[in-house]
């Protein structure tokens, strides 16, 4: 069991990579409070476990208004009384279920092998009295401001560091690139360097005479810009989804590996959960099958993501949990700069 803070897809990934269950709630549902934060608009602390049951247990440990965010006070008269177990339930329920499958938006984008095989099991759960509606797609098909802000504002509560700012986690990849990869391409183990630092250190305006910078620019631009993801996810995105030709469906059933699946639920702030599905035939990696919603609507989900698990996710055949595959255990064939 583990809590993972969540930005696009830091829960549902590692879930499904390591066959677990991952639960990103809706943002405002847990704190933040104490985690590194990147988007005050999309940060949300998640749970990761084996079973849908162990991961609401770790759900129900966290959820709930807490001062020192100011982002869980919107949950009040939206979050459940008592604890999310209450809405566990057996494939029984199934027969009440009505799931989208966001075709074009989603599952056009899945690798054929994968896809193939989470046909198959929304066939079972078909199968198992739940109607299955596809095309379900969303009307419309990221902000790192915030991260600029927020990471002051995490970097000044410590007190075991003399890193204070972006800037100075930049200069500090920067003089120790051998070993923390700050520079791009200069090594397989860092392909990537820092640019989502430096394309966040972009945002905070220009150099002062004094060598100082000021706030990331949370300007009308940037407000605009907000507005538009939010609403091109949520009204346009996934509750345009949701509400099929004027019918509520109960989740859209959607493939987690494809980028957009995180991303999307990310920047509306909704939750999604992912259930082990199979793994890849070719890297030996798990790959999930998740279940997204509408804002708190995790009551929900934990419904139906626990009547599928019983369906089939735990049990021994094709379709149940597996172990990962490990390839290269205990290689040591990162290279390592001597500078």
């Amino acid at each position: 069991m583990a809590l993972h803070l969540i930005l696009a897809g830091v829960v549902i990934n590692p879930a499904e990579r390591n066959a677990l269950v991952g639960i990103k709630p809706t943002v405002g549902l847990t704190s933040r409070a104490g985690v590194i934060p990147e988007s005050t608009h999309q940060d949300t602390l998640g749970t990761l476990a084996r079973t849908v049951r162990d991961a609401v247990y770790a759900l129900d440990a966290i959820y709930g208004i807490d001062p020192l965010d100011n982002s869980t006070l919107v949950q009040e008269g939206k979050a459940p009384a008592g604890s999310y177990t209450q809405f566990l339930t057996s494939k029984d329920a199934l027969k009440d279920a009505t799931f989208g499958l966001p075709w074009q938006s989603f599952w056009a984008l899945a690798p054929p092998e994968q896809q193939a095989s989470l046909l198959a099991i929304v066939s079972e759960i078909e199968a198992a009295g739940a109607t299955i509606i596809n095309g379900t797609e969303l009307r419309d098909y990221e902000t790192i401001v915030d991260f600029y802000n927020n990471i002051k504002a995490y970097l000044a509560e410590l007190e075991n560091t003399d890193i204070r700012s972006l800037e100075d986690i930049v200069q500090y990849n920067n003089d120790n690139v051998g070993t923390e990869g700050g520079m791009p391409n200069i090594q397989p183990a860092f392909a990537s360097g820092q640019d989502d630092f430096l394309a966040s250190l972009a945002t905070q305006g220009k150099e002062t005479s004094n060598g100082s910078y000021g706030m990331g620019i949370m300007d009308d631009t940037y407000y605009q810009a907000l507005n538009f993801c939010q609403t091109s996810t949520r009204e346009n995105g996934i509750d345009y989804a949701l509400n099929h030709n004027g019918k509520q469906l109960s989740a859209l059933l959607v493939p987690p590996d494809v980028g957009q699946t995180y991303q999307i639920a990310a920047q509306a702030g909704y939750p999604v959960i992912t259930l082990p599905a199979g793994v890849n035939g070719t890297t030996s990696m798990p790959f999930g099958l998740a279940l997204m919603g509408t804002a708190w609507s995790e009551a929900e989900l934990v419904k139906w993501a626990s009547a599928i698990e019983d369906l089939g996710f735990q049990s021994q055949g094709r379709w149940g949990r597996t172990k990962p595959l490990w390839g290269g255990y205990r290689e040591r064939n990162i290279p390592v700069l001597n500078l």
